[in-house]
């Protein structure tokens, strides 16, 4: 029998390991795993690469993990905002290794990793200091960056729903990078509201299919 289902966020972050590279979803704290985040803390990887929107903000979920100093880099599109003081902390020190990527880019980068698709010209950045050491061609007269793909060990994502073969629903926008990191990591984590049998999530709205996801644990389950 399948069963994707782990009776807590502990048991399910237990085997990251220290420099592993962790997807981490979510844009700002919309769609954020924090409940995962926070067992990963409590874990002790470190040295670790995370791949996010932005780095972090206030004090809880990734800007915790920053706080924790966990984190060796990190790979975003929106690293600074008015509360994102631990990381402006950390880079400010040379302790935190950053890179930026546009957000298309990024988002694209992700997709590229699960679709197995080695690389692909993008128009966005060519010209600027993000397009140096990369591969540039003209394509039908337009300029374009080579991109490559962004794949990681682990993928924390959070959904609203999700069934023990590891099939998930979003909440609206909560959806964002979820559903693309699902398919670039090795090993998917999903922090679900709620657990419900086979057969009740409607298959017209299964937006990541299990396939993708090794791993169900439901929120207030640490």
């Amino acid at each position: 029998m399948i069963n994707k289902t782990f009776e807590s966020m502990r048991q399910a972050v237990a085997d990251i390991h220290d420099g592993a590279t962790v997807m981490i979803g979510g844009f700002g704290n919309a769609g954020m795993p924090s409940a995962l985040i926070d067992a990963l803390i409590d874990q002790g990887a470190r040295e670790l690469t995370i791949v996010n929107n932005n780095a972090g903000n206030g004090e809880t979920g990734l800007a915790a993990l920053l706080k924790a100093r966990r984190v060796r880099k990190i790979i975003c599109s929106f690293p600074r905002q008015s509360d994102s003081h631990h990381f402006d902390a950390l880079y400010r020190a040379g302790e935190i290794e950053l890179e930026l990527t546009p957000q298309g880019n990024l988002a694209e980068r992700i997709r590229a990793a699960g679709a197995g698709i080695g690389g692909f010209f993008s128009p966005t950045g060519y010209g600027t200091l993000l397009a140096e050491g990369k591969e540039t061609r003209v394509i039908n007269g337009r300029n374009y960056v080579l991109e490559s793909p962004i794949h990681a060990d682990f993928a924390l994502i959070k959904a609203l729903r999700g069934d023990r073969w590891g099939n998930l629903v979003y909440r609206k926008s909560a959806r964002n990078f979820g559903p693309v990191m699902a398919m670039a990591a090795k090993v998917t984590i999903a922090q679900v509201k709620d657990i419900v049998a086979l057969g009740e999530l409607d298959p017209e709205v299964i937006v990541t299919p299990g396939i993708f996801v090794q791993r169900v644990v439901k929120e207030g389950c640490l």
